[in-house]
């Protein structure tokens, strides 16, 4: 067991403790703490996402056409893959730290992403989110690619349980840090859904990136 995976009786402690939605929604209002790591030392920016990706509000799940999947129980995401972006990743817990922030994974490993515990595991009903860094002092990092996905693509992740889940992408849009929809991005839609975050928008110096990249995905396959 690495420092990073306590053991099953505590994460079902921690899961019993999870906050209200609400409330991490406004927490999480203030953005993530993975924006103030970007480096935003290249040459070319990494992909934003196209006008046309822009999830679908109006009808629940997004209009995802595939059909309803019975949701999991509670296990511990163990690794992410996104085929169409080549993500191949391993996936630890990440809380929220002392300033009130999401905790990013550690910023020297570039292909590791966090699961947020204060939400539910990926496959249970309700949102799940994972989180990952755009890039770091030496290049890409994990999610660099995020913003280039499509609806339609599948977001994988592999459970402690042997399951995996998979999620079909309906969603991929940028928003600004000092505007962030938390109840619209966080909120259960009554299904199990996934958000993929990374940082996204401009770039400053100063602030760093001034935006989150959100990928919208809804349970479409269980294996």
């Amino acid at each position: 067991m690495s420092a990073f995976e306590p053991d099953e009786a505590e994460w079902e402690a921690r899961r019993k403790k999870r906050a209200p939605w609400g409330v991490i929604a406004l927490v999480m209002l203030t953005g993530l703490a993975l924006i103030r790591n970007g480096s935003g030392e290249f040459d070319e920016g990494p992909p934003q996402p196209a006008g046309a990706a822009a999830a679908d509000t109006r009808v629940p799940g997004g209009g995802v056409t595939a059909d309803a999947v019975r949701p999991l129980p509670y296990a511990v995401p163990d690794r992410v893959t996104i085929p169409a972006i080549q993500v191949d990743a391993p996936v630890i817990p990440v809380g929220l730290d002392a300033d009130g922030w999401v905790a990013a994974p550690p910023p020297q490993d570039p292909n590791l992403a966090g699961w947020f515990t204060g939400a539910v595991s990926p496959g249970e009903k309700g949102t799940s989110v994972v989180v990952g860094h755009v890039d770091n002092a030496q290049g890409p990092a994990v999610f660099y690619g995020l913003g280039a996905l499509k609806k339609g693509n599948r977001v994988e992740i592999l459970r402690k349980d042997g399951r995996t889940a998979v999620f079909e992408v309906y969603g991929i849009e940028v928003f600004a840090k000092n505007d962030f929809p938390g109840d619209r991005v966080y909120a259960s839609k009554g299904t199990a859904e996934l958000r993929v975050i990374t940082c996204g928008g401009g770039f400053s110096q100063q602030n760093g990136y001034d935006g989150n990249v959100v990928a919208f995905a809804r349970l479409a396959e269980v294996r």
